[in-house]
């Protein structure tokens, strides 16, 4: 699945029910973790421990959890509510009928310092063949292994710009997002509008939105 050292090996399946049965889960999120995931298993810990690799200074150990499922969809938040209950950095490999999609989320320890993580936007590869999920563990610390699996898994979305870290590659893409939203939002405007005086200052303002997504392109 990841070409990984046997050293990082852990195969433990993972009841699903351990994720919400103690936890206030909303009746909607507990049916789709019993409907839509058939197996959850920890394939692999990525750890100073378990690899020949220096120690991150954000990222302690990265987890691998294939989660099997009973069709091609999933709730993003159940991965949110695994995500939130593991103080570690995960990779997700969903499996559906012998293919494949990687997902995982920027995600940072909160300024709380009580081990809370904040879980951003999820990116994920579209569905493969195995041999083909774009994840390699290159990095000489455990904090660019991370980086390196995240901008894998996202590919343009969050590819590297000027050496910028990954949390301003995170945040460009949200940028990037939040002006295509008001972009699309200005022009159905405009095309609506009759008054010619408004078109003409909506069309300015659209100009100026366009120049600020050139740039963060």
């Amino acid at each position: 699945m990841i070409n990984l050292p046997k050293s990082t090996e852990f195969n433990k399946r993972i009841p699903k029910q351990k994720f919400y049965e103690k936890l206030n889960v909303t009746p909607t999120l507990k049916r789709s973790f019993i409907d839509q995931i058939k197996t959850v298993i920890w394939r692999n810990k990525i750890a100073e421990s378990t690899i020949n690799i220096a120690p991150g200074k954000t990222v302690t150990e990265i987890e691998i959890f294939e989660i099997q499922l009973n069709s091609s969809e999933l709730d993003t938040d159940v991965l949110k509510l695994i995500d939130k209950e593991i103080p570690y950095h995960i990779v997700f490999i969903l499996s559906y009928e012998g293919k494949y999609q990687a997902w995982t989320a920027y995600k940072e320890e909160t300024v709380s310092g009580n081990s809370a993580f904040k879980v951003d936007t999820y990116y994920h590869t579209e569905w493969l063949e195995e041999e083909n999920l774009p994840l390699k563990a290159d990095g000489l610390d455990i904090d660019k292994v991370y980086e390196n699996f995240v901008r894998q898994i996202a590919g343009d979305a969050l590819k590297n710009v000027n050496d910028e870290s990954l949390k301003e590659s995170v945040e460009r893409e949200k940028k990037r997002e939040q002006l295509k939203k008001q972009i699309a939002a200005l022009e159905a405007k405009i095309r609506k509008e009759k008054q010619f005086n408004k078109q003409v200052e909506m069309n300015g303002r659209l100009k100026k939105l366009r120049k600020e997504l050139e740039y963060l392109l």
